[in-house]
């Protein structure tokens, strides 16, 4: 097989079975947790068929590269590099202007995104725990596969930085979720109440897209 692939034993686990994670690209085989590993292993090869299929469906990779385009914030930002220029990368219009060292521009477009993902992010946060009345400890960026955004019993609200790259009814969709959880800590019939009351619009079809789009905002960044 091509691709590596990652060995996960997993007490649920009844049988092996293969799946290709979109967001990563990665390779799981997911075996009981006494499951003979050679024998898996060449199973496992004798599906390499099915795998590519599964990989070539991938998103594709979107580098920050000059003359990328980058959605933000439901504008799309083109890079606009020159090596004379200022390392600092500032928005002008619908261009991202950076110059400096070519080997350093993904690294530093992405902290712009990180810091513009977390301005907004915060600022959204207040806003919707106003509107509900409750206090939030601390808001913090990441960059995690599974989940857009979790709230601690601690008041801290994390979410990925790449929900600044989704449609704004997506990104604060997702803040109103994750405010709303300051004030039920669950997924009841109060906890819905209260995120549909502070969420603008269907708050389905802000799944509905992560779930079609999800995957290929992990895919931004990567040269493949």
């Amino acid at each position: 097989m091509t691709a590596p692939v990652e060995v996960v034993r997993n007490a649920r686990a009844r049988r092996a079975k293969l799946s290709v994670d979109p967001a990563s690209g990665r390779v799981r085989l997911t075996l009981p947790p006494r499951a003979p590993l050679k024998e898996a292993l060449r199973w496992a090869e004798e599906q390499r068929g099915w795998v590519e299929a599964q990989r070539a469906k991938l998103p594709r990779a979107r580098p920050f590269v000059p003359g990328a385009e980058i959605p933000v914030d439901d504008a799309t930002l083109t890079i606009d590099w020159h090596a004379d220029t200022s390392r600092r990368v500032m928005r002008d219009g619908a261009l991202l202007r950076c110059g400096g060292s070519l080997d350093g521009l993904s690294r530093r477009i992405e902290l712009w995104l990180k810091r513009e993902a977390l301005r907004i992010l915060s600022a959204e946060t207040a806003e919707f725990a106003a509107r509900a009345g409750v206090g939030v400890t601390r808001v913090a960026i990441g960059d995690p596969r599974a989940r857009w955004g979790s709230c601690a019993s601690t008041g801290v609200i994390r979410y990925s930085w790449r929900l600044i790259l989704a449609p704004a009814f997506v990104r604060r969709s997702t803040v109103a979720h994750e405010v709303a959880h300051r004030v039920h800590m669950h997924h009841g019939p109060e906890f819905h109440a209260l995120a549909d009351a502070l969420t603008e619009g269907d708050p389905a079809a802000s799944r509905a897209w992560l779930r079609a789009n999800g995957a290929a905002l992990h895919w931004f960044g990567r040269v493949s």
